[in-house]
């Protein structure tokens, strides 16, 4: 599978951007997670949002879909302002987006079809026979149709993020985001993500976002990428791009490398003064 199709870089019109984050600040129990992070996705793309432990990406994807807000700076979402929205409207905005978790987040004492059929009776009235239809199909894009009947505790890590996916579709949302997708999973199972996550995009017309630190995975599917270290992005552009940057913390985190700009302590007082001084336990 090789990278997508690179397109020549041109500004995106309005209509084009499906999420917007504008010079967005927010902390955590006084600890700054941005301060000043400005990013975008546009509509029909992967758009790879990257960055070492710790940096906020997960608190991004809940700032896009309204559990958090920023302190300042803007979050829209096809081109409303998420801290303005009604809890109606937040609603109404959650049911046109899919959500891959980190752990898939499946319902252990239901299983495979229940599961991915889960949103359909909580959001919808449909009929039984259509529900099932729907259900199969879904569970057929992702090659799994024949385990609709198994349990989550039967699954390997890779079906079980593949049934989350499933479950992600269902109800036809424009809006794809996955959080993490590839971590714990064997080579094969992450190839075929990586596949349906590139499939899934252009046989369905979905915008995606896909936040994760899996540099050499993201460079073969995603159109765009952001690199956010130190409350900011730091650096964007293509992953091969990227991949070119000057920057030594771009240098460090696509190469992998334990040293340079993000360090290796957290930080902690004086070593010497901690384990001598009075204040020692």
């Amino acid at each position: 599978m090789g990278p997508p199709e690179q397109q020549a870089a041109t500004p995106a019109a309005a209509s084009d951007i499906v999420v917007e984050a504008e010079d967005v600040h927010y902390s955590i129990g006084g600890r700054q997670i941005f301060s000043g992070l400005t990013l975008r996705a546009r509509r029909g793309r992967i758009t790879a949002v990257m960055g070492p432990s710790g940096t906020g990406k997960t608190t991004l994807l809940r700032l896009i879909t309204a559990q958090s807000y920023p302190a300042s700076g803007r979050v829209s979402v096809w081109g409303r302002d998420v801290t303005t929205l009604r809890s109606r409207e937040v609603f109404a905005m959650r049911t046109r987006m899919g959500m891959l978790f980190q752990n898939g987040a499946l319902l252990t004492d239901i299983d495979v079809f229940e599961n991915v059929a889960f949103p359909l009776r909580e959001h919808t009235r449909l009929p039984e026979p259509l529900i099932r239809d729907i259900v199969l199909t879904k569970l057929h894009a992702v090659g799994l149709r024949g385990a609709a009947e198994l349990m989550p505790a039967e699954l390997s890590g890779g079906m079980a993020r593949r049934v989350a996916l499933a479950r992600a579709i269902v109800m036809d949302p424009e809006l794809l985001i996955y959080d993490e997708p590839f971590v714990g999973l064997d080579p094969i199972a992450l190839g075929v993500i990586l596949r349906l996550i590139q499939k899934m995009n252009e046989a369905l017309g979905l915008t995606s976002i896909v936040v994760s630190h899996d540099v050499h995975e993201l460079e073969t599917i995603a159109h765009d990428s952001y690199l956010i270290s130190e409350g900011r992005v730091v650096a964007s552009g293509t992953p091969q791009e990227l991949s070119r940057g000057g920057s030594p913390i771009v240098q460090q985190f696509m190469s992998g490398s334990p040293d340079g700009p993000v360090p290796f302590h957290y930080p902690a007082p004086d070593y010497e003064t901690e384990l001598l001084g009075e204040g020692a336990r």
